[in-house]
């Protein structure tokens, strides 16, 4: 069944939700142009700034955040902690910038803690020593003298050894604290808005507790024997991994009563508040929220409280070998780990500050400037070309010279002679390059080379000589006669260095015939180039089969 405790953090959560989303509005953005966020107080500075006589916008209203949290309550102390253990929180929070913003909250919630090793030096905790000796603890004695005369959980066994005890405590906590927030991931230059936050600080405030001890079961008798079993199982030795079983013995012989109060600051001028102990407590946390919607967020948080007191567990004596307890001269403190669901509120105001990127607006003004005052712009135009000095490729354009849209003199033919200077505007390509004119040299006609190809050789041929002596070769090798008339045919080759001849031999259709006339041609185009100096490709040669007498050979004009 369901505490009342939590049925009216239900209500109140359903009752948040509901007015939360009631008051939600279409759309998250901010405008710096929007009157109707900005307070009265800072309205001069807002006409300033649209009169453009001061830089800075005025800063909005922004929404306040009201939370409810769950989560986790557990105490470091002396006696270590049960698992789990729970508190809820609610708290308010207020941005006073883009960074910095104050929450004040509450928090209670109910610890508990279970010592695993028992303990025989117990006689200086009122809670423990003044409940097993019926609170009739004799005057004048010193601690060891207690432990051999108590009763109860002091009567002694085995030769004297007091019975054990196994600390314990629930731990009823209160705390209202105001804590100083600092957002630490909303400043983006990269991104406009980020869905998540990161969150940190500290504060201080005040813890009050009431701690009492489990230390007689329902009939108000102690658990001496459950105690003196668990005690002497372990054999007097600490076994780290037993500790998970003497934990589950202890549970299952143990009521959940915790009927007697715990040790307190007697004799201090401790504030209280009916059975609560109030003392001042210091606060540092750090947390991640996770934006839902504009007015709902979700945040995982955890908080670690010290409080001045040692006594949050019930116990500040420790066991110390010379068989005294002493004082462990330390504060406990209380951790909670929660999960909260935040809201924001308020009408005619923009989210919390800690949500809003401040350079929003001036990465937008430089994107697309609304309000700075730009210079009416001056484009300057040296040469009078018509294309702006920024733009123009070519700053010198002579005077009247027609130009293209980058400022460059037009050369309409691609020659690379600009128009205002070019004698042949319309220059061909195939009759490129072209001079300092512009002006080209085109190539004739194919037709008309073939012609004067032709004309060329007929001049040619018209010029060279036809009376080229005939040569009779017996053999393979060339008489004086024939070498003299060879030195002729060289004169007239040589004078006429265009022309150039062809030597014929006769053979007969034998191969044999063939090879000798073979020879004989060679010999004599040899002799002309390699004796007379004429060069070789101005001689050829022929064979005509059955032509002629196969000794002689003729030299005609090509």
């Amino acid at each position: 069944m369901p505490s009342k405790k939590y049925k009216f953090l239900l209500g109140l959560f359903i009752l948040i939700t509901t007015a939360t989303f009631a008051q939600e509005q279409t759309g998250s953005g901010y405008s710096i142009y929007d009157s109707s966020v900005i307070s009265a107080k800072n309205m001069p500075q807002q006409n300033e700034f649209w009169n453009n006589t001061y830089s800075f916008p005025a800063k909005p209203r922004n929404m306040w955040e009201l939370g409810v949290s769950v989560g986790a309550l557990t105490v470091s102390g002396d006696v270590p902690a049960k698992f789990p253990t729970f508190g809820f929180g609610v708290n308010v929070r207020k941005a006073f910038g883009y960074i910095f913003s104050l929450r004040l909250q509450y928090v209670n919630g109910t610890a508990k803690g279970m010592q695993w090793q028992g303990s025989t030096n117990y006689g200086k905790n009122d809670a423990w020593n003044t409940t097993a000796n019926n609170g009739n603890l004799p005057a004048g004695k010193g601690y060891n003298a207690l432990v051999r005369q108590a009763s109860g959980f002091l009567t002694t066994q085995n030769g004297g050894a007091p019975t054990p005890v196994y600390y314990n405590y629930k731990s009823k906590i209160q705390d209202l604290s105001l804590q100083g927030i600092v957002t630490l991931n909303n400043i983006r230059f990269h991104k406009q808005k980020t869905g998540f936050t990161f969150y940190g600080g500290g504060g201080v405030g005040f813890t009050a507790f009431h701690t009492m001890v489990n230390a007689l079961d329902a009939g108000g008798n102690p658990y001496t024997q459950l105690f003196t079993n668990v005690f002497n199982g372990q054999n007097g030795v600490v076994d780290y991994s037993k500790r998970k079983d003497i934990l589950k013995q202890l549970k299952a012989g143990m009521d959940n009563t915790y009927e007697t109060e715990a040790e307190t600051e007697a004799g201090t001028r401790r504030p209280k508040s009916g059975k609560n102990t109030i003392k001042p407590s210091a606060t540092i946390l750090a947390g991640v929220a996770f934006k839902l919607s504009r007015r709902v967020n979700l945040a995982l948080e955890d908080r670690m409280t010290i409080v001045k007191t040692d006594l949050l567990d019930g116990q500040q004596w420790q066991e110390h070998a010379s068989g005294d307890a002493v004082l462990t001269r330390d504060q406990d403190s209380w951790n909670y780990l929660s999960l909260g669901l935040n809201f924001n509120l308020g009408a005619k105001r923009v989210e919390p500050l800690w949500w809003l990127n401040p350079l929003d607006y001036a990465y937008s003004e430089i994107n697309q400037p609304k309000h700075m005052k730009l210079p009416k712009p001056v484009f300057d135009d040296a040469d009078g070309d018509g294309v702006t000095d920024q733009l123009d490729r070519e700053p010198n354009t002579v005077a009247g010279a027609p130009v293209d849209t980058h400022g460059v003199a037009k050369d309409t033919d691609g020659d690379g002679v600009p128009d205002y200077k070019d004698k042949q505007l319309i220059t061909p390509t195939e009759c490129q390059p072209v001079d300092a004119d512009g002006v080209g040299k085109c190539p004739e006609p194919a037709c008309c080379k073939e012609i004067k190809a032709s004309m060329a050789d007929m001049m040619k041929k018209a010029d060279c000589p036809t009376d080229y002596p005939s040569l009779t070769v017996k053999g393979i090798s060339l008489s004086s006669d024939t070498k003299a008339l060879l030195g002729s045919v060289a004169t007239r080759l040589k004078d006429n260095p265009t022309c150039t001849a062809t030597l014929y031999a006769y053979p007969k259709a034998d191969k044999r015939q063939q090879a000798l006339a073979d020879k004989k041609l060679e010999l004599v185009k040899n002799y002309l180039v390699e004796k007379l100096g004429i060069s070789a490709d101005r001689v050829a040669v022929e064979k005509v089969i059955d032509g002629g007498d196969s000794n002689t050979i003729d030299i005609k004009s090509n």
